[in-house]
């Protein structure tokens, strides 16, 4: 469901941007969504904060400004926070071992849960194989697929059977399977669900109306645009409805929701200041993403890299199948931008590139204002 390359680490590409004078910027997030359209998305949802407040555009068809979507990996950083606050509370350490929370997890695998950390996990440098992440690759797929349930405990009994991508601590690997991982270690610290722990947490607490977990509900609650997935050239199926009910995805927000909780975890309503140290503490990635970004560096649940005018941005984002979601928030929480696009091309790469350069576009326009 989230791809491992291009859809999982694939965020945003390094665009050249310049900021713009306050006339020009009235009409830029417009044109810019508008130019996410003509890369072949259907529908564009995009809202920019700042100290001066927020403004939101639209673009394509069937969507409006508060409409929901799928957030997909941007789940992450929700996951990690969760982590961090248990850590504040002195009820863990990112440092505790795999099998100091789940005893005999990798009993009879060629994994050792003594030696592989939670802070392993959050940052994608345990090594967990995400081979047998259950992916939908093409239309016939998605409709053999879209309603199984794959629960955290089944990905990751799947994902121990195949080998270690590298031992822990010595590199670097986008894992779905290892955040399905850190959701169990979340349920034996806190004998909740870790969806249940962001509810607590994080929505509540910020007063989210429309973000919300659906568990093994297919469908979106209220106001939102179709999904498509453009598996073939010229060839869009509606894959709207699908069950993600497992921790490196699945959350359900708004633009307004969304940018609230992205701001809140980066201006410190949500973390304390050694909290957020340690979220934005940040290792190498891989070749692949050196390819795409401007020095790529990752935290726990969120990457960062460098703006082409200058200085760095944090750019939680994900997919699930129909839906993209980019976005970027400064250190401080006070500048913010989040784009929700109701299409994946993933026909070929040169339209997968040309949407993610069409949305990098847009973020280093907002980010460099």
């Amino acid at each position: 469901m989230r791809r491992r390359l291009f859809a999982a680490i694939a965020l945003t590409l390094v665009a050249t941007a310049v900021p713009v004078s306050a006339e020009a910027g009235r009409s830029t997030l417009q044109r810019d969504a508008d130019g996410i359209v003509a890369t072949g998305v259907t529908g564009v949802l995009a809202r920019e904060t700042s100290p001066h407040g927020s403004r939101t555009a639209v673009s394509g068809v069937q969507v409006r400004p508060d409409g929901r979507f799928r957030i997909g990996s941007t789940n992450k950083v929700l996951v990690g926070t969760v982590v961090l606050q248990l850590v504040a509370e002195g009820r863990m350490r990112l440092d505790d071992s795999v099998e100091k929370w789940l005893p005999g997890r990798t009993a009879g695998t060629e994994y050792n849960g003594r030696k592989i950390t939670v802070r392993q996990l959050l940052q994608h440098t345990a090594g967990i194989s995400d081979e047998s992440f259950p992916n939908i690759e093409s239309a016939q797929q998605y409709y053999e697929r879209r309603y199984l349930v794959h629960t955290e405990e089944a990905i990751v009994q799947a994902g121990l059977k195949n080998q270690p991508t590298f031992p822990p601590g010595k590199g670097w690997s986008y894992s779905n399977t290892g955040y399905d991982l850190v959701g169990l270690v979340i349920q034996a610290v806190t004998g909740r669900t870790w969806y249940d722990e962001v509810d607590r947490r994080i929505v509540r607490p910020l007063h989210l109306r429309d973000t919300y977990f659906p568990r093994t509900d297919p469908r979106i609650a209220g106001p939102h645009a179709r999904g498509y997935t453009r598996f073939t050239a010229g060839e869009y199926t509606d894959t709207t409805d699908v069950i993600d009910a497992d921790a490196s995805g699945g959350y359900i927000s708004t633009l307004k929701d969304l940018d609230r909780i992205l701001r809140s975890i980066f201006d410190g309503r949500l973390l304390a200041p050694a909290q957020l140290d340690e979220l934005t503490t940040t290792v190498e990635t891989d070749e692949t993403a050196e390819l795409v970004w401007r020095n790529p560096r990752y935290g726990l649940g969120v990457f960062s890299r460098d703006l082409p005018c200058g200085g760095r941005v944090w750019i939680p984002g994900g997919d699930q199948i129909g839906f993209k979601t980019r976005a970027a928030v400064s250190a401080d929480g006070r500048r913010s931008v989040v784009v929700s696009m109701s299409t994946q091309l993933y026909d070929s790469m040169d339209a997968l590139l040309a949407q993610e350069k069409a949305a990098s576009k847009l973020i280093d326009e907002v980010m460099c204002r």
